[in-house]
């Protein structure tokens, strides 16, 4: 029973701990301390608390990418997107294709994020605009 109760409690404890991986929406900055409009990763998992792992890759207020980097190119799986900002995402290079809006909040899982009919937004992400 003592056992029971202690890991209980330790769970209770460490479960802010365990939510933390994916940064805070309304503090989210870079490591210069400058406004991220969103920050992208490349890694989502079906438990929430371990989503938003992996490399990252921040939007800046204003930035306006028609063609994300061949790094990046259909390999964003969950996304933060900064208190007041809107993040826009197209399925296709130069802005084509579908298109979806993310305002402020956490993705865990762009698995999650429907795509129409047929269709997520995991790993599916080509172009993009932030703006705050």
């Amino acid at each position: 029973m003592k056992t029971l109760i202690a890991v209980l409690l330790c769970t209770a404890l460490c479960w802010d701990g365990l939510n933390a991986q994916c940064p805070d929406p309304a503090t989210l900055k870079d490591v210069y301390g400058a406004k991220v409009c969103a920050r992208m990763f490349a890694y989502s998992h079906i438990i929430y608390a371990q989503s938003c792992g992996g490399d990252s890759l921040d939007a800046y207020p204003g930035d306006d990418i028609p063609t994300i980097s061949l790094q990046w190119n259909n390999r964003v799986s969950s996304l933060v997107v900064s208190q007041g900002c809107t993040l826009t995402v197209w399925d296709l290079i130069w802005k084509k294709g579908r298109k979806h809006s993310f305002s402020a909040g956490i993705e865990y899982r762009l698995k999650e994020a429907g795509q129409g009919l047929i269709g997520d937004w995991d790993n599916d992400i080509s172009g993009y605009y932030c703006v705050c």
